[in-house]
């Protein structure tokens, strides 16, 4: 006899099947069902874990959400709209004075490297020069605020 007939054989004994049900995945329950089963157990004489039971939960998960609706909700607050302030730049009457430092560098700097390092950008018509030595953080914000009011 081979092994094979012995796996067709119809006298052979009757195993026990488990059937699952679930999808083994968590269930999701909506805010409403939350508030609803919390509101439950704040009933004069409820018990948590009769009413936990009655919704096939836990009653840890009961108390959990009963703390969670006791903790105040943050509401977001956006940041106000950038918009622009319109600027007048006047040139001064008189040169400012500069420091020996200063006067130093630019006797050594080579031709054409006062406007090296300067970058100009145009967006939607609007054109911004960054100079060398800009923060980054303002440029950033220079051009977001470009970019979203125009």
């Amino acid at each position: 006899m081979s092994k094979l007939d012995h796996m067709l054989e119809p006298r052979a004994s009757v195993r026990r099947v488990e059937v699952i049900t679930e999808s083994g995945r968590r269930r999701q329950f909506s805010a409403d069902d939350k508030a609803r089963f919390v509101e439950e157990t704040l009933a004069p004489g409820a018990v948590v874990s009769e009413v936990a039971r009655r919704h096939g939960l836990s009653p840890q998960q009961l108390f959990t959400w009963r703390r969670q609706m006791r903790q105040p909700v943050a509401i977001p607050v956006g940041p106000e709209p950038q918009t622009f302030v319109p600027a007048v730049v006047t040139p001064p009457s008189t040169p400012p004075e500069r420091s020996r430092r200063q006067r130093r560098r630019l006797r050594r700097a080579p031709e054409g490297a006062e406007n090296s390092g300067i970058i100009e950008l145009e967006i939607n018509g609007v054109a911004v020069r960054v100079g060398r030595g800009a923060d980054a953080a303002t440029v950033a914000a220079v051009i977001h605020a470009l970019k979203t009011c125009t």
